[in-house]
């Protein structure tokens, strides 16, 4: 069965792992409506200063905030459909229960990376929030706003993290989406 074939039998997952996967695939279009949001902001950013021959006061701002943003929101669902940049040699010439081993071993260790990463976000959050910090510009943008989007996307992808990691370690998905050696 392919990674795709396993993937595509979700009915068949937990409901805890299919909520999971709704939730990064929910923030993976949030992220992707920012990204293209930003590119109408940039437009309208350079129409302004081009044509109209006026300064722009908070587009670069919001667009920095949002490609920001973005990267962290949308990183659950790179995640959930193996989007990331990885360096897949030694699991697709290892036996099959070394690439279980593998699996389970590295994506503990970014799951690890990613709890402290969230661990540390929220105190950040927390002090733009309760001091209502805010830019030093003239929109003067609430911080807390786009400081929200790392722990979010962070605590997402830990959950996607423990859901990828229970599949693979319950045998409900192969390691890395990779076939057996020597099944065609």
């Amino acid at each position: 069965m392919s990674s795709n074939a396993h993937r595509a039998g979700s009915a068949h997952l937990p409901a805890w792992v299919r909520a999971i996967h709704a939730v990064s695939r929910a923030l993976g279009v949030f992220a992707a409506g920012l990204i293209l949001l930003s590119v109408a902001v940039v437009c309208q950013m350079v129409f302004t200063r081009a044509v109209l021959g006026q300064s722009s006061i908070w587009q670069t701002e919001f667009v920095t905030f949002s490609l920001v943003a973005a990267t962290f929101i949308g990183a659950p669902y790179i995640q959930l459909t193996r989007g990331h940049v990885a360096v897949d040699v030694w699991p697709i010439m290892a036996a099959s229960g070394t690439r279980r081993w593998l699996h389970l071993t590295g994506y503990t260790l970014a799951l690890v990376f990613c709890a402290l990463f969230f661990y540390a976000s929220l105190p950040w959050w927390h002090e733009a929030w309760e001091r209502t910090l805010t830019t030093p510009s003239i929109w003067r943008a609430r911080l807390w706003i786009p400081y929200l989007s790392l722990p979010v996307g962070l605590a997402v992808l830990c959950l996607q993290f423990c859901a990828e990691i229970w599949l693979v370690y319950t045998g409900r998905e192969l390691p890395f989406g990779l076939e057996p050696k020597g099944a065609a």
